[in-house]
């Protein structure tokens, strides 16, 4: 499964940013889709995640200001994230849960990271 990964960039507090990402490859079963983001020196955080049947989980921080949608025939997920705060700086990475022809199991896939930045 590969994932490619597209938006972010810098933008002003109280602004916003739209995150997208495709999976492609020899997928057999696609379950979430989700983006986390990791500050240097901290740990990576789920910042929100879809299941297929739209299903969402949000972090507590970006509940009501984010939001993940999902075209499960284009094999997209697409964080919106709106009236974001220097604290959503970070760099943000695409992941989804899926199985494919290489192995039987189901794991977990990372895009590469894009950077975004909220600053005045």
């Amino acid at each position: 499964v590969q994932l490619q990964a597209s938006g972010g960039g810098e933008v002003q507090p109280g602004g916003s940013l739209r995150l997208s990402c495709v999976a492609s490859g020899s997928i057999l079963s696609l379950n979430h889709m989700g983006w986390y983001r990791q500050i240097p020196g901290k740990q990576r955080e789920l910042v929100a995640r879809i299941s297929p049947g739209g299903i969402t989980d949000y972090a507590d921080s970006v509940t009501g200001r984010f939001v993940i949608t999902r075209d499960n025939a284009k094999k997209t997920a697409t964080l919106h994230m709106n009236s974001l705060k220097a604290e959503d700086t970070a760099v943000y990475y695409c992941n989804v849960v899926a199985r494919d022809t290489a192995s039987p199991r189901i794991r977990d896939f990372w895009g590469q990271g894009t950077q975004v930045t909220v600053s005045s």
